[in-house]
C-alpha cells in the first residue's frame, strides 16, 4: 500500500499528532464504544447519523477527521454534525461559549527543503481545532422527536439500490456469510431475511451496511484502486484492508442516513482493534485515507 506521508527526521511534533489521533480512538474503544459504527445509544443520546461538515466552507470532512469528529460527538454528546474553527464561527457572527474546548482535526501541509540544488516539497501532518454548533452561545437544544419504525421489516432503500446498481458490481445473495470473492470479482451476502434487528440497528440497515462493507472491499481490486491485501487474519495488510472497509461502509452509511450493523462479539472486536492500534500509530490515518479514496471512487461511478 502506498504511504500517504513522507517522514522527515525533524518531525517530532508531527509524530506526536499520529499518537494523539490514535490515543483519541483508543480512549473510545477502551470505553466500549466503536466510533466508526453509526449505532450508538447511551442514556437516550444518539449521535447524528450524517457526515460532519464545515459550516463555513460547506465541505464535508474526510478521512480520519470523520472518525475524530464522530468520537468528539459521542464523548461530548453533541447532537449536531456542524463544525467550524473559532475564527470561522466568528466570521458568521457566532461565538464559542467561554470555557469550551476545541476538538482535534488534522490536515496535511508542506515544507520546502532544498536537495541537490532543487526545492522539494515535503508533506507533514498538522493539528487544528474546531467547535461544534452546540458549543456556541447562541445554540438552543431542539426538542427530541419520537421515531416510530418497524425494525423487523426488511424494506428496499431505493437510493442505496440505485447507488449499488450504478457501480455495476455483481452482488449475489446466498445461504452463507458476507464476502468479496476476489477470484470471481463478485460480492456475496446472506439473504435479506437472514438479518435480524438489534436494539440500535434495524434488519434493513444491517443488510445494506453489510453490502456496502463488501462493496468497499470490491473497490480495492487490482483493476480498480489496487489496494494491498493481506493473505491471512492477523496480517498487517489484512487488518488495514478490513478497517478500510469498516470506515468506508460507515462513511457511506452516514451519507445515506442509516446505521451500521454491530459485530456479534462486541468485546472481542474491540480487543482486536485495540491491539492493532497500539502496535502501529499510523494505522488509523492510513486506513481512513484509503476509505475516503474508496468512497470517492464509488461516488464517481454514479451518473452526474
Amino acid at each position: 500500500m502506498t504511504s500517504i506521508v513522507n517522514e522527515t527526521k525533524s518531525s517530532t511534533k508531527y509524530k506526536d499528532i499520529y499518537q494523539t489521533v490514535t490515543d483519541t480512538i483508543i480512549e473510545q474503544l477502551e470505553n466500549g464504544v466503536i466510533p466508526w459504527q453509526q449505532s450508538w445509544s447511551e442514556s437516550g443520546y444518539t449521535p447524528p447519523l450524517n457526515l460532519p461538515s464545515n459550516q463555513v466552507t460547506g465541505n464535508y470532512y474526510r478521512g480520519i477527521n470523520i472518525v475524530l469528529l464522530w468520537s468528539a460527538a459521542i464523548k461530548n454528546k453533541f447532537p449536531t454534525s456542524e463544525w467550524a474553527s473559532f475564527k470561522q464561527w466568528q466570521s458568521k457572527n457566532e461565538f464559542v461559549r467561554k470555557g469550551e474546548k476545541g476538538n482535534l482535526v488534522v490536515y496535511y501541509d508542506t515544507i520546502e527543503k532544498e536537495k541537490d540544488g532543487e526545492v522539494e516539497k515535503i508533506p507533514f501532518l498538522k493539528a487544528s481545532y474546531v467547535f461544534n454548533r452546540c458549543q456556541l452561545s447562541s445554540y438552543e437544544q431542539p426538542k427530541a422527536e419520537e421515531q416510530i419504525f418497524n425494525p423487523y421489516l426488511i424494506e428496499q432503500i431505493n437510493e442505496v439500490d440505485t447507488f449499488l446498481e450504478n457501480t455495476k458490481a455483481i452482488i449475489e445473495t446466498h445461504d452463507g456469510g458476507a464476502c468479496y470473492k476476489i477470484q470471481d470479482d463478485k460480492i456475496l451476502v446472506p439473504f435479506p431475511e437472514s438479518f435480524h434487528p438489534t436494539a440500535t440497528c434495524s434488519a434493513t440497515e444491517g443488510f445494506y451496511s453489510t453490502v456496502l462493507h463488501e462493496l468497499v472491499h470490491w473497490s480495492g481490486a487490482k483493476h480498480r484502486l489496487d489496494r494491498t491485501k493481506g493473505k491471512k487474519f492477523g496480517d498487517q495488510n489484512y487488518a488495514v484492508e478490513e478497517l478500510v472497509a469498516e470506515f468506508g461502509a460507515a462513511f457511506l452509511c452516514a451519507g445515506f442516513g442509516i446505521n451500521t450493523v454491530e459485530k456479534g462479539d462486541h468485546a472481542g472486536y474491540i480487543d482486536h482493534w485495540l491491539k492493532v492500534l497500539k502496535e502501529n500509530n499510523r494505522f488509523l490515518i492510513t486506513a481512513a485515507s484509503e476509505a475516503s479514496k474508496a468512497t470517492d471512487y464509488l461516488r464517481d461511478l454514479q451518473p452526474e
